[in-house]
């Protein structure tokens, strides 16, 4: 496996190298001066997916259907360490129609479920799912009511990193799933952080740092403030408030001088299925004691596997994932950084967010992924950029143009 995934690393080093060289040359006789759009064209149009994400096909797909249960589908999601799954319609020629996460059906299932008795519940979440029916029995379907599903839009293998940078900027979509079109199924993800280390390999070509030179502070983000809970108040507390921020992350902070000492994510909701005593306790524990459980999340191996760990992003995505950072020690940005600095920091730790402090540690804001690619997106969606004739010839392309300010596809 190791072996594999140096040569993963080689061949996305070759395509990489590739596509910087001939942009590079291509780019010096297009007019830089006045043609940034031309050369973004000439990078992003020459990194296929197939080439550049390394690890596509080294893994089977969870799969839920509309018919499955939510107890069912939790289930299965942590038994197969899955982060989450497209849902199947199998009465369509094309399967698939949305996407749900493990962390949002445990969160919601928390919400809606009656407490088993007046001091907590006993047992475990499958036993309060167990004893809640009507919650447990749920069909995946109907939560499409709820706006609990993540649309679903796929690329495909001969497909550019353009492609996939033009759906995570338009779309609220945590990963792009690609689908093999001969079968029509689904055989790996493009996840947001791997864009960004991609665009990363930009450094240097003048459209790129025409964007990342400039502090955070002038940009404008979609997430002005920050959801925020007290140290000492409860798991429980905590996990109903990063359901209703909808962001996948929340601050810790502490009481007294609300510095910074940590966060709770999408990602460590799994630890209520892996300890049945933290789900027990989760309303007379507090979060900053949930926040140290997490421990064994070390700088285990500082080879190829961590540096690679987030493109490495076969057919599952791992729920357990052993390249986040701890609890404790959130990812953080202040704003007088640039937005390289910024880049760097998420692709160097593999988080998918960054709390921006001030120079007393306490939050002022947060920066996702998201936040970052709308920064590189076309016209007419937040972007810093003119895309000119490039934008225009790649949407048409795609069978899409822009009517008046929005994208308007044909199909």
């Amino acid at each position: 496996m190791q072996d594999l995934r140096r040569a993963d690393l080689r061949q996305l080093e070759d395509v990489l190298k590739e596509a910087e060289e001939t942009t590079r040359a291509d780019y010096v006789g297009n007019s830089p001066e006045h043609d940034h759009a031309t050369a973004l064209q000439l990078f992003l149009d020459r990194i296929p997916i197939n080439n550049s994400i390394p690890g596509i096909r080294n893994a089977p797909v969870v799969e839920l259907k509309t018919g499955d249960s939510v107890k069912d589908a939790i289930e299965l999601l942590y038994t197969k360490n899955a982060f989450g799954a497209p849902i199947t319609d199998v009465s369509d020629r094309f399967p698939y129609i949305g996407f749900l996460d493990f962390a949002t059906l445990v969160l919601w299932s928390l919400e809606k479920c009656v407490p088993i008795d007046g001091h907590g519940e006993t047992g475990s979440l499958m036993s309060l799912l167990g004893k809640n029916p009507e919650i447990g029995n749920t069909k995946i379907g109907e939560l499409a009511k709820s706006f609990l599903w993540n649309p679903f839009f796929a690329v495909h293998l001969e497909d550019t990193l353009f492609h996939v940078l033009l759906l995570l900027s338009k779309h609220r979509v945590q990963v792009a799933p690609i689908v093999d079109q001969s079968h029509l199924r689904v055989i790996g993800f493009v996840t947001q952080t791997a864009v960004i280390q991609l665009l990363l390999r930009s450094d240097g070509l003048a459209w790129f740092d025409s964007i990342v030179e400039k502090p955070l502070a002038e940009f404008r983000f979609e997430n002005e403030s920050v959801s925020c809970v007290y140290g000492d108040e409860s798991i429980a507390e905590a996990l109903r408030i990063l359901f209703k921020s909808r962001i996948g992350a929340i601050a810790v902070v502490d009481r007294q001088n609300r510095r910074l000492i940590g966060c709770v994510r999408n990602s460590d909701v799994y630890l209520l299925m892996e300890n049945d005593k933290i789900f027990h306790d989760r309303k007379t524990r507090t979060v900053e004691e949930f926040i140290h459980i997490e421990t064994e999340n070390l700088d285990h191996v500082p080879t190829i596997e961590r540096d690679m760990g987030a493109l490495l992003s076969a057919g599952v995505l791992e729920l357990r994932n052993k390249y986040l950072p701890r609890m404790d020690s959130p990812v953080t940005n202040k704003k007088t950084d640039t937005l390289k600095q910024a880049m760097k920091n998420l692709a160097g730790t593999k988080s998918d967010f960054s709390f921006q402090v001030d120079d007393l540690q306490r939050p002022q804001g947060i920066l996702t992924s998201r936040d970052i690619i709308l920064q590189f997106a076309p016209p007419s969606m937040n972007s810093n950029i003119d895309g000119g004739g490039f934008f225009e010839s790649a949407l048409e392309r795609a069978g899409c143009q822009i009517k008046g300010g929005n994208l308007v596809c044909d199909h």
